[in-house]
């Protein structure tokens, strides 16, 4: 991989590589876990995984296709109970939640987060279960969207699929006992509130399924009608603990040191001393899950505890870290993990440095460069992790990620047997009818564009096209294809790389004209050129700047590189039809075409340098803005000259009706990002008074990345014919 990412011209910093499966990094994923295990946030259960079982092992949601098969084997998937280690992300819930506001710069990720997360309106609190009259060890937590009523619970309502009754629970055989189908069912499991110190009896409810990824919920009869229905009908009884109020809020009665509190304040005072007392009481929703964070593959970090017999589980002390994995004979990916046979590394005595100063230098990350596929899971827990850290006094920053930049893909051809979901290679599909179908079967091939992988048989050998086209139009390619959030449907033969080859031509025939005219034998003097041909140099200028500070805006604003190429190859039509007494006489021309190389270096270093090589030569230089005896990537990047800063602060918005372009309005800048001064200005304006003054505006959106506003307007037929700009 390195050899391939060096033929792309990939300048990286491998002293800052990281291999996540070395012991020098996974001692500090290890290091984490046993703080987090420390501060009561890692916990063992069972949970249901997918199990393949003719490999007897574990898969990832993603290695199930769509009939529920296994991606090697083909065999059904089952669910299996396995006891797992998770992680209380959702004690965190509302803190990320909240925090989302501190980050203005995750465009299009924060809805994400937030939808993800959902509204915090409940918490969880933890039981203790009984059966007959005796403690079982276990701990139920439970949830409620009326925490403030918890000491007016009725009972405990869990699913039919609750893993109580299916793992091994000691509390599972009596529950099976009491199970009816369709019907509430009331069991002699109790289950004892450690915040309140009631008990009441575990119901296995009739539902199938409770709202979001709730399995067990409390059932508080004043809070819930359909709550106080259930309690009625099994026969249990329940304290009431709201009192209704003329003015219609509510106080709370027999409960505790929260009796005569207001609803609104009993709900704060009643989590907060939950949480104080470590019995629940933190505010998530009912969406999340805690975070399942067990692998069973032998490469997965070792996680740092030792289950003695009798201590239960230890964490092995921080100075004994890391836990290493042990030698084993062969891998073979089937059956259980070969760490069952490391008899000598599983069976182990029970046993009974971090540098801040660095993590304050590099934390918080300027810009995350992601996946769309990491948009919410991988964030929302890389989140949770930074702000653990926090508490712990690790770091001095909440939040790991000020800004992020969330790519696309770049897909590949996927050909599938239309029956079965069989993935082919290209090679294996005849084209020569109407429709693509399987080579020697005659079986219809259906044909998408998907996610590259090795077992879709879609991947691109980037090789091939470096080999073909040369690395900087491969690296322009993508680049100007889409922009950097969106898609790319892999086909080089159709899409943008003629436009890429013609566009490093014209460059190098810039330089060459540059050159060529220097060594005609006349000497180059800016003062002969006459007025016209002053003010084509000055809109030269005028070009340079602008390229300079768009360019440099989406090289570390909004990181639209495609729209940077586009303003790049807007400076080389301007240069193209430079007359050639500009192009002899011009310092704007010559600094124009330096700026050019300059800017377009970061994109394409070997054309780039190749160019900067010939400009160093051109005879009786105009300018010396620039060193000559360095390489391209060693020049200082353009500035805006100072004198284009005092021209008018305006920008030039495009307007569009129904998503078709109808032209720009020009607008202060410093409102530019004003949606309403924006609309107002538009509607104020020669063409907003044409093409808007007497039609319905249903919306106007203003475009948070780019100088567009879009009208949506209802089409009653004004303006149709106006001229639409392409």
């Amino acid at each position: 991989m390195r050899e391939q990412l060096g033929s792309l011209g990939l300048c990286f910093n491998w002293d800052r590589e990281v291999t996540t499966c070395l012991p020098d990094y996974y001692k500090w994923t290890q290091y984490l876990f046993v703080k987090l295990y420390e501060a009561g946030l890692a916990y063992q259960k069972e949970a249901l995984v997918n199990w393949d079982p003719v490999d007897q092992t574990v898969l990832a949601d993603e290695q199930v296709d769509e009939n529920g098969c296994s991606w090697r084997s083909g065999a059904h998937v089952e669910q299996k109970l396995l006891r797992q280690w998770f992680i209380k992300t959702t004690n965190y819930a509302k803190a990320l939640l909240d925090s989302l506001a501190d980050l203005p710069e995750w465009y299009g990720v924060k809805g994400m987060q937030a939808n993800w997360i959902g509204e915090c309106s409940g918490c969880y609190f933890h039981h203790m279960l009984k059966l007959e009259g005796r403690e079982t060890g276990e701990i139920l937590p439970a949830y409620t969207s009326s925490p403030e009523a918890v000491f007016g619970a009725a009972f405990i309502s869990i699913l039919p699929s609750h893993h109580l009754l299916h793992g091994s629970s000691p509390v599972g055989p009596t529950l099976h006992r009491a199970l009816q189908p369709g019907k509430d069912s009331l069991t002699e499991v109790t289950a004892l509130n450690m915040f309140t110190g009631q008990e009441i009896p575990v119901v296995i409810s009739a539902k199938a399924e409770f709202q979001g990824h709730l399995d067990s919920v409390i059932g508080i009869p004043d809070s819930s009608e359909e709550d106080a229905c259930v309690a009625k009908a099994l026969g249990v009884s329940w304290n009431p603990v709201l009192k209704a109020e003329e003015n219609g809020a509510h106080t709370l009665i027999n409960s505790s040191e929260f009796t005569g509190q207001k609803r609104e304040e009993a709900f704060s005072s009643i989590t907060q001393k939950a949480r104080e007392k470590n019995l629940g009481g933190y505010l998530t929703s009912s969406k999340l899950r805690d975070w399942l964070i067990s692998r069973q593959r032998y490469w997965g970090t070792p996680i740092p505890i030792v289950h003695c017999k009798s201590c239960g589980p230890v964490a092995v002390p921080v100075e004994d870290l890391p836990v290493m994995l042990p030698k084993v004979p062969s891998l073979s990916g089937r059956r259980a993990s070969p760490l069952q046979a490391a008899h000598e590394w599983k069976d182990c005595p029970c046993p009974r440095p971090f540098q801040r100063s660095l993590a304050d230098h590099w934390m918080p990350v300027d810009v995350y460069i992601g996946g769309k596929e990491h948009a919410v899971m991988h964030l929302y827990y890389a989140r949770f992790l930074s702000h653990f850290c926090k508490d712990q006094g690790l770091v001095s920053n909440r939040e790991p990620f000020k800004k992020l930049l969330v790519q696309g893909l770049i897909k590949g051809q996927t050909f599938r047997v239309a029956e079965g979901g069989q993935h082919l290679r290209r090679d294996e599909v005849d084209f020569t009818g109407p429709e693509p179908v399987q080579r020697g079967t005659g079986r219809q091939v259906k044909v998408t564009w998907e996610k590259m992988s090795k077992s879709k048989h879609n991947g691109l050998d980037p090789r091939e096209v470096v080999q073909q086209y040369g690395t900087d139009t491969m690296r322009l390619y993508v680049l100007y294809a889409a922009p950097p959030e969106q898609d790319i449907l892999w086909d080089v033969k159709t899409d943008a790389i003629p436009g890429v080859l013609r566009w490093q031509a014209r460059l190098w025939g810039l330089v060459t004209k540059l050159r060529e005219a220097r060594q005609g034998g006349e000497t180059p003097n800016p003062l002969t050129l006459n007025k016209k041909e002053s003010s084509e140099a000055r809109r030269i200028w005028e070009y340079t700047n602008k390229a300079i500070a768009q360019v440099t805006s989406h090289f570390t604003e909004d990181f639209l590189l495609n729209a940077a190429i586009s303003q790049l190859m807007g400076l080389t039509n301007t240069l193209s039809q430079a007359s050639p007494r500009v192009v002899l006489h011009s310092v704007a021309f010559e600094q124009a075409l330096a700026t050019l190389c300059l800017l377009t270096a970061p994109m394409a270093p070997h054309l780039a340098s190749e160019l900067w090589a010939g400009l160093s030569q051109v005879q009786s230089p105009l300018t010396a803005s620039f060193s000559r005896s360095g390489d391209v990537l060693q020049q200082p990047w353009p500035s805006v000259d100072p004198e284009y800063l005092q021209t008018p602060d305006t920008l030039e918005v495009s307007v569009r009706i129904n998503n078709k372009a109808y032209g720009t309005v020009t607008v202060p800048r410093q409102v530019a990002q004003d949606s309403e001064k924006v609309r107002e200005l538009v509607l104020d304006s020669p063409l907003g008074a044409r093409l808007l003054a007497d039609r319905i505006i249903k919306k106007a959106i203003l475009s948070p990345r780019t100088a567009l506003i879009n009208f949506l307007v209802e089409d009653t037929g004004h303006g149709s014919g106006a001229s639409v700009v392409k």
